[in-house]
């Protein structure tokens, strides 16, 4: 690897470019992946980091889940008639708290099976 360096004054100082990445944010789920692997597969948690692929992976399974999320929650929005729009004017509280609910199981399946495999 040929390193170029320019003088600065006194000093060579090495001519070093940082690629542009784009950016995206790490969400909920990449986190609580990231803990999971420090935690009880150390060994692919090193794999990751040393090839410089955790970030990938932590968006690639934040990506998936948000996915699966939105997903279950058309499923169950389309499937469960107490979801309407009719039925929120009428019992509001009763809608949220279904809503609720069926965010907490699709929570618990994403959990199951995207984030502790």
């Amino acid at each position: 690897m040929n390193i170029k360096y320019i003088q600065v004054g006194d000093y060579l100082l090495p001519n070093l470019i940082i690629k542009k990445e784009t950016f995206q944010q790490i969400g909920k789920y990449g986190y609580l992946r990231l803990n999971y692997i420090k935690k009880y597969k150390k060994g692919l948690y090193q794999s990751l980091l040393m090839k410089k692929e955790l970030t990938k992976h932590l968006l690639s399974v934040s990506n998936e889940c948000e996915e699966r999320l939105n997903e279950l929650m058309d499923n169950y929005i389309k499937t469960d008639e107490r979801l309407s729009e009719k039925n929120k004017e009428i019992n509001q509280i009763e809608w949220v708290k279904l809503m609720n609910n069926y965010k907490n199981i699709i929570e618990e399946i994403i959990l199951k099976e995207l984030i502790y495999v």
